[in-house]
């Protein structure tokens, strides 16, 4: 369980859902763990917590020189921190657009720019960047969510041939409908929460939610430094539904 002994790791929303179970392996195997996020209060005592708004390029700076300084240095930069946004093109104003990019795409880019410094000087040097499903899949009601995230995973592959001869590989993970906070808000927000929840598990092979948890597995298997030759991949996490055709149960 030691596969990321001595490596320093920042964690972008790494306070909750995802971000959590990602922060919580990599301390599990050995990791130095920052978590940069709005609110932290409540965090694990073993990781640095430092908040940050990734959609302000002068907190994200600030926030990623003192995690560096907390953990000396950075070899792993793991960007989750996103939001949702429903509706089609037509439900979202020039300001939600502007703010929804701005944290899920130009989040990406603050985070990655100011840590570059410090990854450039590591010998395991990884940056895991969270997509989605929707990155791939035309799902209904989420224009502005799947702009953000297919813009994800065409950033993703730029910066892996950027910076992958600097010795940094970058990668994406496209998780399915997982069952974090945001998915459970939107539940509760639906006229029928319990009939809206089948829904999603029904519209995933597998038949249920992703959990954090397998989300994470995968995050940690990209930022591993034994996969030292895995560079500009994008990685399903969606119980097939990228690339399985199931006939309905009966």
């Amino acid at each position: 369980m030691g596969t990321f002994a001595g490596l320093r790791a920042l964690v972008t929303g790494g306070a909750s859902g995802i971000g959590a179970a990602v922060a919580a392996g990599l301390v599990e195997r050995g990791a130095r763990v920052a978590v940069l996020d709005l609110r932290i209060d409540g965090l694990p005592e073993e990781v640095v917590g430092v908040q940050c708004d990734v959609g302000n390029r002068a907190s994200v700076d600030t926030a990623v020189d003192a995690a560096a300084e907390a953990l000396g240095g950075i070899d792993i930069v793991i960007n989750n921190a996103g939001v949702g946004a429903a509706g089609t093109v037509a439900d979202n104003d020039d300001d939600e657009w502007l703010r929804v990019l701005g944290i899920n795409v130009v989040g990406i880019a603050r985070v990655s720019a100011a840590a570059l410094p410090y990854l450039r000087q590591s010998n395991s040097a990884a940056i895991v960047n969270t997509a989605s499903v929707a990155a791939t899949h035309g799902l209904p009601q989420r224009a502005l969510y799947s702009a953000s995230k297919g813009a994800v995973a065409a950033l993703t592959r730029a910066m892996a041939a950027d910076h992958l001869q600097e010795g940094i590989r970058v990668n994406c993970v496209n998780p399915g409908t997982a069952d974090t906070p945001w998915v459970g808000r939107l539940l509760e927000a639906a006229a029928d929460p319990a009939a809206e929840r089948r829904a999603l598990e029904a519209r995933q092979p597998h038949g249920r939610l992703v959990t954090a948890g397998e989300v994470a597995a995968s995050v940690l298997f990209l930022a591993d430094p034994a996969n030292g030759s895995t560079s500009g991949t994008s990685l399903s996490v969606d119980g097939g539904m990228h690339s399985l055709l199931l006939r309905p149960v009966t």
